[in-house]
């Protein structure tokens, strides 16, 4: 059913419903298939998180009641908080951060409130060329200048150009391990070490943290401090403008620097503790998004420590199946063990066939497309992460479907480069449509 919304007509209910109902029909999520967007962990959210979330205790509360109404809720933020500082091996963490690049901007103004109190002036930070596009935004917001490291040949930061970069004015860097190829960092021990040869401080960004559940503490790499995603990692839903959850953690030196109030426990109850005069202040109104530490809480009270590390395990597992079933047919730059997701390239593909190409000619086998032309240092990367949930049925069919696309490049490209076809809306002049965006009702 289709409307034409003409303004001050009449609508039953039953027309309302049926026209929504049919425009959701339209739109793609991780419960219709197969979500494989690189470096954003679209995995599946069990459904008993979100009851959890409405439960009245918790949805019902408001910030401002006395503590003593609401021991519950804190206690569930204590106990959260814990668990992450298990997970990650830090001091303490801070829930605040409302998402992973609201994290990273608390980092970065712990690192200057750190050098600030120290009384010295550092104007730099170290930005790999594989790290996430957010890290150099979130430099140049707290008025740091980005400095760009390149990658080695195997993908790791390279040692060299990093010695040369880490002067004294350095403040630290900013890593992403495993970082945007999908690799783990095998040089991150001497990476820290570097670094705080000089007297800087290592920030990890945590956002692909799913590879590295239960199997490795980042503060034992030499991380100093680090955000989380609680809407990738921790299974709270990921994607339609949020919310989502940030945490940031730190090592016990950088604590008085956290934004608070931090939950504290004291004979049995449950208090928000004073700020101290280093804490940056707060980052955010209130005390975080509760609703997004509920689901976080819930999902790891479910799967519990075994659960971490499969988690990790099985979505390392279908991220290597996936590189080598399809390594034969696109072009893998890193041709090595992988961590949670990995790169492909464009290159090499035959009659002008495109990375938007595949992306779009996905659309028309039902998927979709994966993360595409990130990293930048890849030429027309398409970046794959299958996660944990998903099984080997789907993932054999997403193969099935690419190498299906890589003949059609050979045998009939005209069909991949005009894709996709079974949609209402062909394809887009994508630049057009964020520079000029048309947001006026129009009839169907």
């Amino acid at each position: 059913m289709k409307l034409v919304f003409e303004k001050g007509m009449n609508l039953s209910e039953v027309e309302v419903i049926r026209h929504y109902t049919w425009l959701s029909r339209r739109n793609f999520g991780v419960d219709l298939g197969f979500y494989p967007l690189g470096s954003c962990t679209m995995k599946y959210n069990p459904k008993v998180n979100e009851e959890m979330a409405k439960l009245e205790g918790f949805s019902l509360i408001h910030p401002l009641q006395p503590e003593s109404t609401v021991q519950g809720a804190l206690q569930l933020m204590f106990e959260l908080e814990k668990m992450l500082c298990e997970i990650c091996g830090f001091e303490r963490f801070s829930l605040q951060p409302a998402a992973g690049a609201h994290g990273e901007l608390t980092g970065m103004m712990i690192i200057q409130a750190y050098f600030k109190k120290k009384g010295e002036k550092r104007t730099k930070i170290l930005v790999p060329d594989s790290a996430h596009g957010t890290n150099p935004a979130s430099v140049s917001m707290c008025g740091f200048e980005a400095v760009e490291v390149k990658s080695d040949s195997e993908g790791n930061i390279d040692l060299d150009d990093l010695k040369k970069k880490m002067e004294k004015d350095v403040a630290g860097i900013m890593s992403t391990n495993p970082n945007t190829l999908g690799l783990f960092d095998s040089n991150i021990e001497q990476v820290c070490e570097i670094v705080h040869g000089k007297g800087g401080l290592v920030y990890g960004d945590g956002a692909n943290m799913n590879a590295m559940l239960g199997i490795c503490r980042p503060k034992e790499l030499g991380i100093d401090v680090m955000h989380l995603n609680l809407h990738k990692t921790f299974s709270t839903p990921h994607g339609g403008g949020g919310p989502g959850g940030g945490p940031l953690g730190v090592v016990k030196k950088l604590v008085e620097f956290l934004p608070g109030p931090l939950v504290e426990k004291e004979k049995e109850k449950y208090k928000f503790g004073e700020v101290g005069g280093s804490s940056v202040g707060k980052v955010r109104s209130f005390y975080g998004n509760f609703g997004v530490m509920v689901k976080a809480f819930t999902y790891l009270k479910a799967i519990g420590a075994p659960g971490c590390r499969e988690v990790a395990e099985i979505a390392v597992l279908n991220a290597n199946y996936l590189k080598e079933k399809l390594k034969g047919h696109f072009k893998l730059p890193f041709d090595r063990v992988c961590q949670h997701e990995f790169v492909l390239s464009d290159e090499g593909l035959p009659n002008g066939v495109t990375t938007n190409d595949v992306a779009k000619r996905l659309i028309d086998y039902g998927f979709h497309p994966p993360t595409v032309y990130f990293p930048l240092i890849v030429k027309g990367a398409i970046m794959i992460e299958p996660t944990e949930t998903e099984s080997k049925e789907t993932l054999d069919r997403f193969a099935e479907a690419m190498i299906k696309i890589r003949k059609e490049a050979e045998e009939n490209p005209e069909i991949v480069r005009g894709a996709p076809h079974s949609m209402p809306v062909k394809r887009l002049d994508a630049v057009k449509a964020a520079r000029e965006p048309d947001l006026r009702w129009r009839k169907h």
